[in-house]
């Protein structure tokens, strides 16, 4: 991904996250977990707006952890999480869309988990428990991430349920929190998704080629033999992006119209060309 590339993802992903929790999950008290649910707290108890607590909450984790999580990991998530407080503050001041909480709760864990998704395939991050669960993976290096930030969320969640004395808006916050975790993987999904192409024909080395000099993927070229006549064949295997695969077909086709295409899906490749997001 290309310096721009990165640059936009990373403001486009914070601009949605910051309305997603401006817009439907703070007005509507819904505590999912994070530095978003810590200034969900603050803003209904203490009065402070949102966007303060979490740029303040974040810079907090970051001097504590500088050491340890390094100047370029700082520098990093100190641009995301000041992107995503100055949304999260600007959105505040729109009156929320809806009273229902359940659509609040969908609409909200919707908009941060792709947010986030699009934060995290840019390489950028916005702070909150993460730092948190890295300072404390650095203490307890055996225990995984994953289960760190789960224990922090649920911490959180529970902290609501004290404050707020609301069952209903917890088990709200949960879902929240589910929901934006699934989308969050499914953001990530999408840009790891990818066309794996193998194409049977007589004309190997011509299309081949013409492929490697024409498109920016190359070619591997396998001998082989038709099962049923016996004849020798070639078959070429490429691996190519989501949007290729139409062009590519093409290509081939022009050179050898009975060439036998398949194309299948490829969850994550990485390689020459491939990036695989995480």
């Amino acid at each position: 991904m290309t310096k721009l590339k990165s640059i936009l993802f990373t403001v486009l992903g914070t601009m949605i996250t910051g309305f997603g929790i401006g817009v439907f999950l703070t007005p509507n008290k819904i505590v999912g977990g994070g530095v978003s649910g810590l200034s969900t707290l603050l803003y209904h108890t203490l009065s402070v707006p949102p966007g303060v607590s979490f740029l303040i909450i974040n810079l907090v984790f970051l001097l504590i952890g500088f050491k340890i999580l390094g100047k370029e990991f700082t520098l990093k998530t100190l641009l995301g999480a000041s992107l995503l407080s100055l949304f999260v503050q600007l959105f505040s001041y729109i009156p929320f869309y809806t009273e229902n909480v359940m659509l609040a709760t969908i609409f909200g864990g919707v908009l941060y988990g792709v947010g986030i998704g699009l934060g995290f395939v840019a390489g950028a991050s916005t702070g909150g428990t993460d730092i948190l669960g890295r300072l404390i993976q650095h203490k307890f290096p055996t225990v995984p991430i994953g289960r760190l930030l789960l224990l922090v969320d649920g911490v959180i969640i529970l902290t609501s349920l004290l404050i707020f004395r609301n069952l209903e808006l917890s088990l709200y916050g949960v879902i929240a929190l589910c929901i934006s975790s699934v989308t969050i993987d499914f953001v990530i999904g999408r840009f790891n998704i990818s066309r794996i192409a193998f194409i049977i024909t007589d004309k190997g080395e011509e299309i081949s080629r013409y492929l490697v000099t024409t498109s920016p993927r190359g070619v591997t070229l396998i001998d082989a033999v038709g099962a049923y006549t016996g004849e020798a064949k070639k078959m070429l295997f490429c691996a190519l992006k989501e949007g290729e695969s139409e062009v590519f077909q093409r290509k081939i086709l022009e050179l050898d119209p009975t060439a036998f295409i398949v194309f299948s899906e490829s969850q994550r490749i990485k390689g020459n060309g491939f990036y695989l997001y995480k």
